[in-house]
């Protein structure tokens, strides 16, 4: 079935579930793979604990997480007044690029959200830190407002200190805004994954919150393989759908960065792909789209898959095809990695092509997270998460764990 022709109008009402606040985990288990695992496989549900993981994959099945790490993207101004305003560093602008833009020594320009923005209305917002026994003055500069979202420009006077090394002393890292609370000292190592390493998310990949070096190893001796991607998670992810219809909803648009070697490993297992958290699932879907782009004009550049691409298009390639083309089109400009956007929407009644299988947490109620969750089980996310809800597990992003293999 072409997704094309399923691009009806989905009400979001349909997609709610009441979700008890002592529900939701504030804080993770002292031990993360401690915490309990939903198996829902063949329709039917199985509970165990994460630690035990490696039996329920399929044997030599390929696992793909999620390398990104998030950044202490919070920062907050104080004016002379003594008004608080909060700047949230969402995205590059100048230098678009996360690494460049974070490994800038004088100034870069980032889309934020900002927090009292009618108490600054102009000048600049400046503290003085210390990095490393030296001062420096930072300061932010608002600049415009385009769709909510505005440009802040950050200065600072001391070339040797970057803007990694600003947020890292003088940010926070921005927990979920449902758990409800401050972030706290533990959270810096909690709310990373342990192979976190690329910074550039405001949110964790919280599937992979539950990985310990010991899982790792009994996924070793299952002869499960493992491959890493990177999508910088965006804020957008906790963004409930507003609106009626799934089909007024705005997508927020992320940045995925895929090695070739990954996607070589991708071809050689298609049909055994286990993705590691929504992010992950996102990104390998989006591989496709890029590949029947590609397919269609193999010189383009345009690697942005927007929200409504899978459900517009009528061509269909098989999805070795599709990652061939990427391949072909990385060696011939002789790249090692792929660089692209998604905005893709997953919703009940897509296709999928690449992923198999689905490690993810419990979800909000009316997110595109539960969508993609429901589109993934056909449909039968009310069997699962009444089955969560019933034999408390616990839910979101320091919640319990569920592997769905429909």
């Amino acid at each position: 079935m072409n997704n094309h022709i399923n691009k009806q109008a989905i009400l979001i009402d349909e997609y709610d579930y009441s979700l008890p606040d002592e529900r939701i985990a504030k804080f993770p288990l002292p031990r993360r793979d401690a915490s309990k695992l939903l198996v829902y496989k063949n329709d039917t549900i199985i509970e165990s604990a994460f630690s035990n993981i490696a039996d329920f994959l399929p044997e030599k099945c390929l696992l793909v997480y999620n390398n990104t790490r998030v950044i202490q993207a919070r920062l907050v101004f104080h004016k002379e007044t003594g008004a608080r305003i909060e700047v949230f560093c969402l995205e590059p602008l100048t230098p678009a690029d996360y690494a460049q833009s974070l490994g800038s020594t004088t100034e870069c320009v980032w889309k934020c959200m900002v927090g009292n923005l009618k108490k600054w209305k102009d000048g600049l917002l400046s503290k003085q830190i210390e990095i490393e026994g030296t001062n420096c003055i930072f300061n932010a500069e608002f600049i415009e407002t385009k769709r909510n979202m505005h440009s802040i420009r950050f200065t600072w006077n001391n070339a040797d200190v970057h803007f990694a090394d600003i947020l890292e002393k003088t940010g926070e890292l921005p927990i979920p805004p449902y758990l409800h609370r401050k972030t706290e000292e533990s959270d810096l190592t909690t709310y990373q994954t342990v192979y976190s390493k690329i910074k550039g998310s405001v949110a964790a990949p919280t599937a992979g919150l539950h990985f310990t070096p010991e899982v790792f190893e009994s996924l070793k001796s299952k002869n499960i393989e493992i491959e890493e991607l990177t999508l910088h998670v965006g804020a957008g992810t906790f963004q409930p759908i507003k609106t009626k219809t799934i089909n007024d909803h705005h997508m927020h648009t992320e940045v995925i960065s895929v090695h070739k070697s990954t996607i070589e490993h991708l071809l050689q297992k298609v049909g055994n792909i286990i993705a590691v958290g929504t992010t992950s699932v996102r990104a390998l879907e989006s591989l496709y789209y890029i590949g029947l782009k590609l397919h269609k004009n193999p010189s383009t550049y345009d690697f942005h898959i927007s929200q409504w691409t899978p459900y517009e298009i009528s061509d269909e390639i098989p999805v070795e095809k599709a990652l061939q083309n990427i391949l072909d089109y990385l060696n011939a400009n002789n790249l090692t990695t792929l660089h692209a956007e998604t905005q893709i929407m997953i919703k009940p009644g897509y296709q999928f092509r690449l992923v198999n299988g689905m490690i993810t947490n419990f979800h909000q109620p009316k997110s595109t997270l539960l969508l993609l969750v429901s589109a993934f089980v056909g449909g039968g996310w009310k069997k699962i998460y009444d089955y969560a809800l019933k034999n408390d597990f616990r839910f979101l992003s320091y919640g319990d764990s569920s592997l769905l293999m429909p």
